[in-house]
């Protein structure tokens, strides 16, 4: 017997390392702006708010509106042709997956990462292992707003009380407090565990075997 019926997960620091293509991305678009680049470590306290949130963290202090347009369009342009270059799933996330749709359970993907993104990635690495996978869009609030976990919540006709959400930012605490539902929160990401504990984080996991054991009620 299952504990939780669906499974939602964030993206980037959950169950892709996508840090060195973000890295990348980022980098580039700044240098074509001739901006000062940033390390993959400055990079990882930049990320969980989309790609805006990114691009502004990126560029220096002061940027005006225009030149982060510049960036912001520049990034796109080079990380829709490199998203997946050296972006892989963490250690064990396809054997979990795997197991938790063989236990009939259903998962979705809930991210701030840009949508078009989101569609691919989850092509490429877990093709037929969602239900549902939604990305950052127009019009629709990002985390840690619930509104794209509640329509995913809707659309896969569950209750809430049914559903867990999976991520490693304090942005994943919030989203799973605001929705309603209950988080588990990994500590392989891009936030550290000491951190997590002080956003709030109740239930923090080192690996996918505590997650599988959680999920499916195992001791």
């Amino acid at each position: 017997m299952v504990r939780y019926k669906l499974i939602i997960f964030d993206l980037d620091g959950t169950i892709l390392n996508t840090l060195d293509d973000l890295t990348d991305s980022l980098n580039y678009a700044l240098d074509k702006s001739g901006y000062p680049l940033h390390t993959l470590e400055e990079v990882r306290s930049f990320v969980g708010n989309g790609i805006r949130k990114l691009i502004e963290r990126g560029v220096p202090a002061g940027t005006n509106t225009e030149s982060i347009d510049n960036v912001h369009r520049d990034f796109t342009e080079h990380y829709k042709i490199h998203c997946a270059d050296k972006t892989k799933p963490y250690n064990g996330i396809l054997e979990l997956l795997n197991t938790l749709r063989e236990c009939g359970c259903k998962t979705a993907v809930v991210s701030n990462k840009a949508d078009y993104a989101v569609q691919e990635l989850c092509i490429k690495y877990f093709t037929n292992l969602f239900n549902v996978s939604v990305g950052e869009r127009s019009g629709i609030l990002k985390k840690p707003s619930p509104d794209s976990v509640n329509e995913v919540i809707r659309q896969l006709k569950t209750n809430k009380e049914d559903v867990v959400y999976i991520g490693d930012s304090d942005v994943d605490i919030a989203t799973a407090q605001n929705a309603g539902i209950d988080s588990i929160i990994v500590d392989w990401g891009f936030r550290e565990r000491d951190y997590l504990k002080k956003m709030g984080a109740k239930v923090i996991v080192s690996n996918t075997d505590e997650i599988k054991k959680i999920i499916l009620n195992e001791k």
